[in-house]
């Protein structure tokens, strides 16, 4: 354990038998400073009896006479191996009454967009159950046909930086086991507050992709040798027909029809 049991109880005790600072109570008890400097003006934990964490077996006498000594002095709690292991446990999930009923639609939204993330993983996000997430899996949940998905964090079943841990966990144990992930699959490890400070990418129209890279290096030399012959001209408009191309030949017509005084 990192904090003795019944902190605020030991604080008590701490701040009326001893001359140790607020702040090293504070560190010691997992307190906020003001909060011991409260006990001690009777403003908190009125009516709270102290516990002793000496005659407790979690703090050495040896440890206070040094605090007391040195103000920058940090208590360190006394080795017990039989509380190894018996910190609190983290149970279920609790959520409200009101936001139970929205469970299953954050459960399709995890499964649909987070098909990566483990059973474990949702139930931790939304504090569900196996055999709810395993319906919705195989679409067998009474209510799937009028069900939407929809992002847990909007309906504050969670938090999106759990939801972000959550799905670079998964991403991670992927490639440990060598699976490749899609290019989608990759944005998806961008946080929302990431990706909505990212700038908006130009996309290139579908009928022109791939060709952008494209040089006559690319090209056959037969397919060369064919865009390097001269094109005919293109009379398909009325212009273009009429203005044909000047001719450094006189026409015999205009020859005939000179004076022949010029000739």
């Amino acid at each position: 354990m990192s904090k003795p049991l019944m902190p605020k109880a030991t604080a008590v005790w701490l701040v009326d038998n001893t001359t140790l600072s607020f702040k090293q109570i504070a560190d010691f008890c997992g307190l906020h400073e003001l909060e011991v400097q409260g006990i001690a003006d009777g403003d908190v934990a009125g009516g709270v009896k102290g516990f002793d964490p000496v005659t407790n077996n979690q703090l050495d006498p040896i440890e206070i006479e040094r605090g007391e000594k040195d103000p920058v002095y940090k208590l360190r709690l006394k080795y017990n191996p039989a509380a190894e292991g018996e910190e609190k446990r983290r149970g279920p999930r609790y959520t409200p009454l009101s936001k139970r009923q929205d469970r299953p639609a954050s459960i399709l939204w995890l499964v649909k967009f987070h098909p990566e993330l483990a059973d474990a993983q949702i139930r931790r996000l939304v504090g569900t159950t196996n055999s709810t997430i395993q319906a919705i899996r195989e679409r067998t949940h009474w209510n799937i046909a009028n069900l939407q998905p929809i992002d847990p964090v909007a309906l504050g079943l969670c938090k999106q930086s759990e939801l972000d841990k959550e799905v670079q966990k998964a991403a991670a144990k992927r490639a440990a086991e060598g699976e490749v992930m899609s290019d989608d699959e990759r944005r998806k490890l961008v946080s929302t507050e990431q990706s909505l400070e990212m700038d908006a990418e130009s996309k290139m129209p579908a009928n022109i992709a791939g060709l952008e890279n494209f040089t006559l290096a690319d090209m056959t030399p037969a397919e060369a040798e064919e865009e390097e012959k001269p094109k005919a001209a293109d009379y398909s408009d009325a212009d273009s027909f009429f203005n044909l191309p000047d001719d450094e030949e006189e026409d015999e017509d205009d020859e005939d029809s000179r004076d022949p005084r010029d000739r």
